[in-house]
């Protein structure tokens, strides 16, 4: 009788936790801005796939080894849409994680996350506590050093600089902001882009408005200067019909005398 090998079972790993995407209308707005606004700055990068509230299963064969980031950032892999992010098919751990924290998740951020986080070799570890709850100051990052986590420096301005992702970071009230170490410049929150394309937009109307009647002056001075010119014209040819006139009555003035002497 023929030995029946069976198939090794199937392992599932479910796409949700069934937990809300954030526990405050301030957390879940922060946490999906920034995902937005991370994926809209990064769009021209082949390699870098940001996302968030994904579950990440970082042990094959083991669906309990899972954490889910409110926002993480990896280098090194394709963009594209994921159902999860299992480690062992992608092969890259994330490069930077963003956690919005509050008081009831304060020590799964700052303890059990903050250590597997550590050990997966992501290099830079943020938190933010937008309402202000616990975390003294809000934002806080940290640097991957020798398998520990090491506080990031703040500057003068109370930023964070990620050198991961070539962004500061800084809190203004409840919100997350990004500046470009490169250009210096703010990444528009994707809330914001509607308001920034309209000042755009109106920006460029004003433009063209301006280039409309600049161009409309010109012509006028075109056709004033036109003008000008056709009757100096029409004057010297005045001038030069009434000398012509006058040297004609001087010569008949000349032909009388003549004729009388």
């Amino acid at each position: 009788m023929a030995e029946v090998i069976s198939a090794p079972p199937v392992i599932e790993y479910p796409e949700s936790d069934g937990k809300p995407v954030g526990e405050t209308d301030v957390h879940r707005r922060e946490i999906l801005h920034i995902i937005e606004t991370l994926d809209r700055h990064f769009r021209h990068v082949p390699d870098i796939y940001v996302s968030g509230n994904l579950m990440f299963y970082y042990e094959e064969g083991n669906p309990s080894a899972v954490v889910s980031p409110d926002v993480f950032v990896v280098k090194g892999v394709r963009k594209g849409l994921r159902r999860t992010y299992k480690l062992w098919e992608e092969g890259v751990a994330p490069c930077v994680v963003i956690e919005m924290t509050s008081r009831s998740t304060r020590l799964e951020d700052k303890g059990n996350k903050r250590a597997l986080y550590a050990m997966l070799g992501v290099r830079e570890y943020f938190l933010f506590d937008p309402l202000g709850e616990y975390l003294k100051p809000p934002l806080q990052g940290f640097t991957l050093v020798d398998g520990e986590y090491a506080a990031l420096p703040f500057e003068s301005d109370g930023g964070i600089v990620s050198r991961e992702l070539g962004l500061k970071l800084y809190r203004d009230d409840t919100m997350l902001r990004l500046i470009d170490l490169t250009t210096g410049r703010e990444v528009v929150r994707t809330e914001h882009l509607s308001d920034a394309l309209q000042d755009a937009l109106a920006r460029a109307q004003q433009a063209q408005e301006q280039a409309r009647r600049a161009e409309a002056q010109a012509r006028l001075a075109e056709e004033q200067a036109r003008r000008a010119e056709a009757q100096a014209q029409r004057e010297a040819e005045a001038r030069r019909a009434a000398e012509a006139e006058l040297e004609r009555l001087r010569a008949e003035l000349q032909q009388l005398r003549g004729e009388h002497v």
